[in-house]
């Protein structure tokens, strides 16, 4: 991994270069090159911490001043609740899920000495844009190397030092690999995106980590394949047979454990049954952990009528934009869906709304029932849909991936937390022994097709 001052150009070609050469690297070089980087980092504590100090007391600065969200700030503070120890954690956990490079998927029998085999490839370079959060570099570079991918990242300016000291560290650290450095580089000056998104002779994916304005700005902006989600605009419906204690225990974690997330909830959806049993007591819990509630007529209504007058006062009244704002912050808007009909009628209510504000990042429903839940499922159209869990369960460590590059709400490619499987193609094999299209032209003489499946052993 290198800081680099290279023109475009010459940091796209070198990527390319090295994008080739790690694809053939064995498993095992491209697990010890994690082993390393692991071991270097590791060792690397202190100095990367005291560099993402120094960020944090300008990004504090900038904060105080108003020209920095707290959001931003919050996901710049490497030292903050385990993220280095999941940073480090992250590293091996992938080196040790199964080699992602050259598994067969599909093999077909096409006919006598004539095999078809679809086999997996890395996708080649991979441009990351992110802003603020340090440990992108150790994820990204974790699952490049896997996965047999080259990466340039691009970070925010508020964690320069820190992506700096970072980078370093790896740099060095893959000096005594086989790993090219120039597979891995980093790129500090801003003035350079435009141009590496007009480079798509040599960059294959573009990957977005930041606020709806850098996303949008990378999407009109380049012909390259962009994966990423603007915003994690994510709800969570209670439905009249939830479990008060689990819809107390969920919100909590979804919209206080994180609220700078772009996995915690920001609208919740409450079924009008449940407005004076379930929603008293998540709403107390909330508003003691300093939550605002911006709540719709009924379920203002309903609180101001349950909760001492203390709570009941400071309750605000929802705007339609409330369903359609990503707060990162302890907002939360209240909606109730109405319960005179069907409780499959409810369901279809909430994925309606759903379907109609959120940004397809993560949504969840809380019920007892099996065939309801499922039915939410499927009706909503998001790339993360849980059930009696949290919308902060929606990222490629607790899903197993190790690690993330991103969460996807692409349609097409990958979805959801982005992981090694995310970051691979596949090619088609054609294995034969002298055939030739014209051999199988229909006609008097030709040769029939077997298309037969065959054992992917």
């Amino acid at each position: 991994m290198s800081v680099t001052d290279a023109s475009p150009v010459e940091i796209a070609t070198a990527a390319s270069i090295s994008a080739r050469k790690i694809a053939i690297l064995p498993v095992d070089a491209r697990n010890h090159a994690l082993t390393v980087i692991h071991q270097a980092l590791s060792d690397a504590k202190q100095e990367i911490l005291l560099a993402n100090a120094r960020d944090l007391d300008l990004a504090t600065i900038s904060a105080e001043e108003g020209t920095l969200s707290q959001s931003v700030l919050k996901r710049l503070d490497l030292g903050r609740k385990g993220k280095w120890e999941d940073m480090l954690k992250g590293i091996l956990d992938v080196r040790g899920l199964d080699d992602p490079v050259g598994q067969i998927t599909l093999k077909t029998k096409l006919d006598d000495g004539l095999e078809l085999e679809r086999v997996t490839a890395p996708i080649g370079v991979l441009l990351i844009i992110f802003e603020a959060r340090p440990e992108v570099i150790a994820n990204i570079a974790s699952l490049a190397i896997k996965s047999g991918n080259a990466a340039i990242l691009k970070g925010g300016k508020e964690s320069t030092e820190s992506f700096v000291a970072i980078s370093n560290v790896i740099s060095e650290a893959l000096k005594q690999t086989e790993v090219p450095n120039a597979s891995i580089q980093l790129v500090k000056t801003r003035d350079v995106i435009p141009q590496l998104l007009a480079l798509d002779k040599y960059v294959d994916l573009v990957i977005p980590r930041g606020s709806n304005e850098l996303v949008l700005y990378v999407k009109n902006n380049t012909k390259i394949p962009v994966l990423g989600h603007a915003d994690g605009l994510c709800s969570i419906y209670i439905h009249e047979d939830a479990d008060k204690d689990l819809a107390v225990k969920v919100l909590m974690d979804a919209k206080v454990e994180y609220p700078a997330a772009c996995n915690a909830v920001e609208t919740l959806l409450v079924h009008e049954s449940v407005l004076t049993t379930i929603l008293p007591s998540v709403a107390q819990a909330l508003l003691e952990k300093g939550v605002s509630l911006r709540c719709d007529t009924e379920s203002k209504a309903a609180l101001s009528f349950c909760l001492d007058k203390t709570s009941a006062t400071i309750l605000q009244d929802a705007t339609e934009s409330d369903y359609d704002t990503e707060f990162l912050d302890l907002i939360l808007a209240i909606k109730t869906i109405p319960g005179s009909t069907s409780s499959d009628a409810a369901v279809d209510f909430a994925a309606a709304h759903i379907n109609a504000h959120s940004s397809k990042h993560t949504d969840a429903i809380l019920t007892s029932n099996k065939d309801l839940a499922r039915r939410f499922q499927n009706a909503v159209d998001s790339a993360c849909v849980f059930w009696n869990t949290s919308t902060r369960m929606a990222d490629g460590m607790r899903f197993g991936f190790g690690t993330e590059v991103g969460i996807s709400t692409n349609k097409i490619h990958s979805r959801g937390p982005v992981g090694l499987e995310g970051l691979m193609i596949y090619k088609y094999y054609i294995n034969g022994s002298g055939q030739t299209a014209d051999d199988y032209h229909g006609g008097p003489g030709g040769k029939q097709w077997k298309h037969e499946k065959m054992a992917l052993r």
